[in-house]
């Protein structure tokens, strides 16, 4: 397909991706070094490369290295989740954990440990397949009734609720279904592995590349149906490849990280200040703020109330709540947020 045009009132502002970088960069690096034990800057490539000898390359390698790749992944793939489902929605409230698309990768996720406990890599696919559901359904139910933007959250409000219900029935009928029901529930990165994430990588990055490749696309969609079908575009066809991915993103995240809520709905919207509304810089900006938000997140969670940790969830969930208000309230006021 040939290149598409975009409009000109949607250009973006020059894309601060290297301070983002720098940014990625000095968490990943705070990420390995802070904790119940402090290490250096200049012992995380010692403790990498040589032998797991001792304590801190043990550290290194075994807890503080997954737990980062975790945060960064996570992160990347729940802020472009979020970024493509408000984008292919034009609804600036939704967000996988609103409109039910986490609950239902969560779902999936219980039924695979149920079902089949020692598929370990099947997770991630059921975790996709729960996702993918739940955006299905929540598309159905917004074509079906021609509902309002405040509707269809609520619609996702209400998919949500239905599928957390089943979480909580699988686990009380299969009490290990999902090892660590709490901190799933909540969403947290401690005590990961690098084989639990591995298998999720691969989903992501084929989906990260996919979503790049159909940022012109998704530019020319945003400028409404109607005239994307004018310029050649299905859109109907494409609005669904999107939503997929954007499953595939959350899914993914999920099946490692647990019900992390809230980074797909505040990242989107901060990277929209700052780089602007063309898909390409914004979709960077959020895989690299948004693996910015989660470690950050994440650092504040072990550190705050040290030795005690918090699960990475309920520091997003005190800041994404108030922001989420917020942009009720705003929208309600007839002013964009």
């Amino acid at each position: 397909m040939k290149s598409l045009p975009t409009s000109s009132t949607r250009r973006g502002k020059p894309a601060p991706l290297p301070i983002l970088c720098a940014l990625v960069l000095l968490c990943a690096v705070l990420s390995m070094c802070l904790g119940a034990v402090s290490i250096s800057p200049g012992e995380i490539l010692p403790a990498l490369l040589g032998e797991p000898e001792s304590a801190a390359a043990r550290i290194v390698r075994y807890a503080r290295l997954p737990r980062t790749c975790g945060c960064l992944l996570a992160g990347a793939a729940l802020a472009v989740s979020g970024a493509v489902i408000q984008s292919v929605l034009d609804n600036p409230l939704a967000a996988p954990n609103i409109i039910g698309v986490s609950s239902g990768a969560g779902l999936g996720a219980a039924l695979c440990g149920a079902l089949a406990p020692a598929s370990a890599g099947a997770l991630p696919a059921a975790a996709f397949a729960g996702a993918l559901a739940a955006v299905l359904l929540v598309l159905f139910i917004a074509e079906k009734t021609g509902a309002s933007r405040l509707t269809l959250v609520l619609a996702g409000v209400a998919v949500s609720g239905m599928f957390s219900a089943g979480i909580d029935a699988i686990v009380t009928l299969v009490p290990d279904a999902l090892a660590g029901y709490a901190d799933f529930r909540i969403g947290g990165l401690a005590n990961l592995s690098m084989a639990r994430i591995i298998p999720a990588f691969w989903v992501v990055l084929a989906a990260l590349i996919l979503v790049f490749s159909l940022a012109g696309e998704l530019d020319v969609l945003m400028l409404g149906a109607d005239t994307a079908r004018s310029l050649g575009l299905r859109a109907k066809p494409l609005r669904l490849a999107l939503l997929t991915l954007a499953a595939a993103l959350a899914g993914a995240a999920v099946s490692f990280s647990g019900l992390i809520g809230f980074v797909g709905l505040i990242v989107p919207h901060i990277m929209r200040r700052l780089v602007g509304e063309d898909s390409f810089p914004l979709l960077a900006g959020c895989a690299l703020g948004g693996a910015v938000c989660l470690t950050t997140c994440d650092l504040l969670a072990r550190l705050l109330f040290a030795p005690y940790e918090l699960p990475v969830g309920i520091v997003l969930s005190l800041a994404g709540g108030p922001f989420f208000l917020w942009l009720l309230i705003r929208r309600r006021g007839g002013r964009a947020p």
